[in-house]
C-alpha cells in the first residue's frame, strides 16, 4: 500500500537583508569594474541612509563585511576550495562573492554560526536564486565545521616548509607581496608578521590642519576630546576615533583641513623643510593628484611667500587637485600636464615633489583589494615611468634646490632602486646630485633605518608605507 504523499511546503519568499545586499553589491563592483571599495562603498551607504534603510549600526556592519571580506579574500578562497567539488575558477564569481562574504561572517566576526549561514543563504536566494542558494548552504555548512585557527592549520603549509606561503595564507597576502615586503623590511619573522597584520588592521582616519587656514586645536575642539587625539608625528595631524565623520567638521567641509595619512604629511613637510641654497620662491608638485600633498605644500608655501605649481597628467585628477587647493591664500596654479614632458623650463623651481605612480603596496590597509589585483609584472610597467619622472624632476629644479622622490610602496624596485639607477645615469644623463639625509627632517619619528632615504611602515609608525628620498642638485 503506497504511503500518502506529504503536502509540498509552501513557497517562502526570500527575506531581503539591506546590509548584506549592499555588501554584495560593493563586492561585485570591486570584482566586475576593478573598482576600489573606498570609492564604491560611501555612495552606496549614503543612498541607503537617504532611503531610510540604514542606521549607524547597519552602516558599520556593511563596512566591516566589505572590508573584512576583501582583506582576507585569499585565505577564505583557500578554505572554500577545501569545501567545494570543483576548482574555484569554475565557481561563478557572484556565487564566490556570496561564499566569501559568508566565510567572513563565520570565521572573522562574532556573528553566531546559524545566523551567518542562514543570512548568507537568504542573500543567495535573493541575488542568485533558490538553486544556487542550496549550493551556498552546503558549502558554508562545511566551512562552519571548523574555526579560523583550525582552518589555517589545515590549509597553510608549515612555516619551516614554506615560510612565505605560510605567512601569505595566515595573513592573507599573495606570496609575491610577502616576499617583496620581507625583502624591503629585512629582519626576522616577527617583524614581517607584525607588518602583515598591520596591513589587515582598519586604518584610523587622520586629518591635516592646513597651516594658516586651520589648526589642530580647532579640529580637536570641533571633533570633541572623546573623538579625536593629536597625531603622533606631524604637528598638523589629528586622529579621529573609530566612526568619526570628517565631513561633519566645518574646517573639512570648507577645505581648510582635509583627510590625509600622517605619512603623506611627513613627506610633504620633509620636502618643505629641507635646506635649499639661495632663493626659495617657486615650488612644484609634479604628480599632484588627488591633491593632499599639494594642498599642504601650497599652505606652507603661502606662509613663506612662495608659490606652488601643481601638475597632474589626468584632467579629472587635476580637477580634484584644484578642489583641494581652492581657497589657499597664497599664489598657486593647477595644470593638467605630463611630468615626463614638462610644461615648464628646466631649472625653474627651488623645491620639487615627485610622488610617482606605483603599485600602492604601502596602502594595503586602505585598499585591501589591491593585494589581490596587483601582479609582479605591474612593476615592469611602472619602472620606466618612475625613472623618467625622477629625471625630469632633477631637470626642473635649479642648482641648490631640492627634489623629493616619494612613493606609496616599500617595494625596493620602486624605491631605492629607482633613485640609484637615475643617479648612476642609467637610461639618460642627469644633473649632478647630492643625496640628502632625510631622517633629521622627520623629527621624533623612530625606526627610520640607516638613511639617507626614509621608509615608513604601518606597524612601526602607524602610517602608510611611504618612501622618501631627498636629492639636492649641485651642478
Amino acid at each position: 500500500m503506497s504511503q500518502p504523499r506529504r503536502p509540498a511546503k509552501p513557497y517562502r519568499r526570500p527575506q531581503k537583508d539591506p546590509v548584506r545586499i549592499l555588501a554584495f553589491e560593493a563586492l561585485r563592483a570591486v570584482d566586475e569594474r576593478d573598482a576600489y571599495a573606498n570609492l564604491v562603498l560611501p555612495p552606496l551607504l549614503r543612498k541607503a541612509r537617504e532611503n531610510g534603510d540604514f542606521d549607524a549600526r547597519d552602516a558599520a556592519l556593511a563596512t566591516e563585511l566589505v572590508y573584512g571580506t576583501l582583506r582576507r579574500q585569499g585565505t577564505y578562497d583557500a578554505i572554500i576550495a577545501q569545501c567545494v567539488d570543483r576548482p574555484l575558477r569554475e565557481v561563478d564569481p557572484p556565487v564566490l562573492d556570496v561564499l566569501t562574504l559568508g566565510a567572513h561572517q563565520l570565521l572573522g566576526t562574532r556573528i553566531p554560526t546559524h545566523a551567518a549561514v542562514s543570512a548568507s543563504v537568504e542573500l543567495a536566494r535573493v541575488v542568485l536564486g533558490d538553486g544556487r542558494a542550496k549550493f551556498v548552504n552546503a558549502v558554508l555548512r562545511k566551512v562552519a565545521a571548523h574555526d579560523f585557527d583550525d582552518w589555517l592549520e589545515r590549509v597553510a603549509p608549515e612555516y619551516d616548509e614554506d615560510p612565505e606561503e605560510h605567512l601569505g595564507i595566515v595573513h592573507a597576502h599573495p606570496r609575491w607581496i610577502v616576499s617583496a615586503l620581507w625583502d624591503a623590511l629585512g629582519g626576522p619573522r616577527a617583524g614581517i608578521e607584525d607588518l602583515l597584520e598591520a596591513d589587515n588592521d582598519r586604518p584610523e582616519v587622520t586629518l591635516v590642519a592646513r597651516p594658516g587656514r586651520s589648526t589642530t586645536e580647532e579640529l580637536l575642539t570641533a571633533a570633541g576630546e572623546d573623538r579625536a587625539v593629536p597625531g603622533r608625528w606631524s604637528p598638523y595631524a589629528v586622529r579621529l576615533a573609530e566612526g568619526g565623520e570628517p565631513g561633519a567638521l566645518d574646517a573639512v567641509r570648507e577645505g581648510r583641513a582635509g583627510v590625509q595619512d600622517e605619512g603623506s604629511q611627513l613627506v610633504a613637510l620633509a620636502l618643505a623643510n629641507a635646506p635649499v641654497e639661495g632663493e626659495d620662491s617657486r615650488w612644484l608638485d609634479g604628480c599632484a593628484g588627488p591633491g593632499g600633498k599639494a594642498a599642504l605644500l601650497a599652505a606652507l608655501a603661502a606662509q613663506r611667500g612662495a608659490s606652488l605649481l601643481a601638475a597632474e597628467k589626468q584632467p579629472h585628477r587635476a580637477r580634484l587637485v584644484s578642489r583641494a587647493l581652492a581657497g589657499n591664500p597664497g599664489p598657486y596654479q593647477v595644470i593638467a600636464a605630463d611630468g615626463t614632458r614638462p610644461a615648464w623650463r628646466p631649472g625653474s623651481f627651488d623645491r620639487v615633489l615627485m610622488d610617482v605612480p606605483c603599485t600602492g603596496l604601502g596602502a594595503l590597509r586602505r585598499r585591501p583589494e589591491a593585494r589581490w589585483r596587483r601582479r609582479p609584472d605591474d612593476l615592469d610597467g611602472f619602472a620606466p615611468l618612475q625613472r623618467e619622472l625622477l629625471r625630469q624632476a632633477l631637470a626642473a629644479v635649479r642648482v641648490g634646490g631640492v627634489v623629493g622622490y616619494a612613493t606609496c610602496s616599500p617595494h625596493l624596485a620602486e624605491t631605492r632602486a629607482v633613485v640609484e639607477d637615475v643617479l648612476k645615469g642609467r637610461g639618460g644623463s642627469v644633473a649632478e646630485v647630492e643625496w640628502i639625509d632625510a631622517r633629521p627632517l622627520l623629527p621624533g619619528v623612530p625606526g627610520l633605518g640607516d638613511g639617507p632615504d626614509v621608509q615608513l611602515w604601518p606597524h612601526l609608525h602607524g602610517t602608510d608605507a611611504m618612501y622618501l628620498a631627498l636629492l639636492r642638485r649641485t651642478a
